[in-house]
């Protein structure tokens, strides 16, 4: 990687290129804060592949070389994030094999020592900044520190105890109060303690806006006994993007009520927002036939807007949801299409040079702690 070098001192130059030349938007040091990766063997122990058709795209290996292959027009992409890819699992000890599993696959992507067939060499190791597995956040604090434990010995027995992050527990498919149990609000809190994140993915569109409002009460419970967790909240709630820009304009009340809920949201200090995920969200796009940049900017201006005044760029992320974004994006363009409609998105909102900074890799460095 041209930027692995790379000196994060007030300018963010590099020293691979002359002093005096500041970075531009397109060469910027970019952390990607929201990948999935598994291999064939793994695909029967995702929870959500079952009702796939057999041709689905995500019905198939998505490998750290799948992954270099999209993004490699990007000489200054630094490494990734991974999350956690929703293991079939179950809130008690003996439902955890699973999730282990993909620990244990993400401790080899990570020390270099590949499996064959699994789709990664060794020196892809230095493109794992960090690790987001899942965890028995709902389970009570016993069992997710019996969990937690687990995770952090396979990482630490391997010499890489720093990459393990934190933990993400998916809420978007659960029932209607899961995030407002006590043991939850105790999990997060926990969590907080022992200084590792939580990531937040709730959907609006799909799955109803009353996940929004609920992840609002879950974080004033959580935020009123002075807990520091950090919440890194994914891809802007999942809002409903098939509704046009003059129809948020208007004042759509799906539009309202998905903006209330990002302002309380960015109300609390220890919150970040990943600028992620809008193309599952939008209308398909045609295999190898990207959306004009413009037109997209145009249409996603409203939501944009709203995230960019409420959190600012110092609380906000560049993920790009590889490869769930290749599924209605245009294909394997789909990396480099939404990494183009980031610089297009920043352009938009007069980013400053710091602003870009932190949007493409600054946040991340500070919400996940990463060590460059």
């Amino acid at each position: 990687m041209l930027l692995s070098a790379c000196l994060f001192d007030a300018d963010y130059k590099c020293s691979t290129i002359m002093a005096s030349q500041t970075l531009d938007a397109t060469v910027f040091p970019i952390i990607d804060s929201h990948i999935h990766l598994y291999a064939e063997t793994h695909i029967p122990t995702l929870a959500w592949t079952g009702d796939l058709p057999q041709d689905h795209p995500l019905k198939r290996q998505k490998s750290v070389e799948d992954y270099r292959a999209v993004s490699e027009r990007q000489s200054n992409l630094l490494g990734f994030v991974f999350l956690e890819t929703d293991r079939k699992s179950g809130l008690g000890n003996t439902d955890w094999e699973d999730a282990l599993k993909e620990v244990d696959f993400l401790v080899r992507i990570a020390t270099g020592s590949p499996v064959e067939g699994e789709g990664h060499v060794q020196d892809d190791s230095k493109l794992v900044l960090g690790v987001v597995p899942w965890a028995p956040v709902p389970a009570g604090t016993t069992l997710l520190a019996e969990y937690v434990e687990k995770a952090q010995k396979k990482f630490s027995d391997a010499g890489k105890p720093n990459l393990l992050k934190g933990f993400r527990y998916l809420v978007q498919s659960r029932p209607a109060g899961t995030m407002l149990r006590t043991e939850f609000i105790e999990g997060l809190r926990w969590l907080g303690e022992k200084g590792l994140t939580f990531d937040l993915g709730v959907d609006a569109r799909s799955g109803g806006l009353h996940q929004l409002e609920e992840a609002c009460t879950m974080m004033q419970r959580v935020y009123a006994s002075r807990s520091n967790v950090k919440i890194v909240i994914n891809h802007f709630c999942k809002p409903d993007l098939h509704l046009t820009a003059t129809q948020a304009n208007d004042g759509h009340p799906d539009f309202l009520r998905w903006k209330e809920s990002i302002e309380k949201m960015a109300t609390y200090p220890s919150t970040y927002m990943k600028l992620s995920g809008w193309f599952s969200e939008l209308p398909p796009q045609a295999e190898g036939h990207p959306q004009d940049i413009a037109l997209l900017v145009e249409r996603t201006k409203p939501w944009a807007d709203v995230v960019f005044k409420a959190f600012t760029p110092s609380r906000i992320l560049f993920g790009s949801d590889w490869p769930v974004c290749g599924v209605v994006g245009p294909g394997k363009d789909s990396w480099q299409h939404w990494h183009d409609l980031v610089g297009a998105i920043l352009a938009s909102q007069d980013a400053s040079t710091q602003s870009k900074k932190d949007v493409w890799s600054g946040t991340a460095v500070r919400a996940y702690n990463i060590k460059i």
